[in-house]
């Protein structure tokens, strides 16, 4: 099998991967988190073929923000709307923003 680069489109497994997201429970992929996500953030917008979702690498390093600002954070899904309105894209934005504040 040939690996993919790392500015190729990603699977949803593949990024629930990226970013760890594992069932404690049962140790499965948690990919529904990813798809409800989706519904909440405007900014994620995977790209849907033969109903399969392939994320971007720059969807990717949005969903490692949140994911940053949600679990590690502990900041509510409004909160993290409004960091993502205020243009910070990345953990590097995020925390030249926090200096500020």
């Amino acid at each position: 099998m040939t690996k993919k680069t790392f500015d190729a489109y990603k699977t949803i497994s593949e990024v629930a991967e990226i970013l760890n997201l594992v069932n404690s429970k049962n140790g499965s992929l948690s990919t529904h988190t990813l798809r409800y996500w989706e519904k909440e953030f405007k900014q994620i917008k995977p790209l849907i073929f033969k109903n399969r979702r392939y994320y971007s690498k720059k969807q990717v390093g949005i969903l490692k923000l949140i994911k940053f600002l949600l679990k590690d954070k502990g900041m509510t899904i409004n909160g993290v709307k409004n960091v993502l309105k205020s243009n910070i894209n990345s953990l590097d934005d995020y925390d030249s923003y926090s200096l500020k504040a």
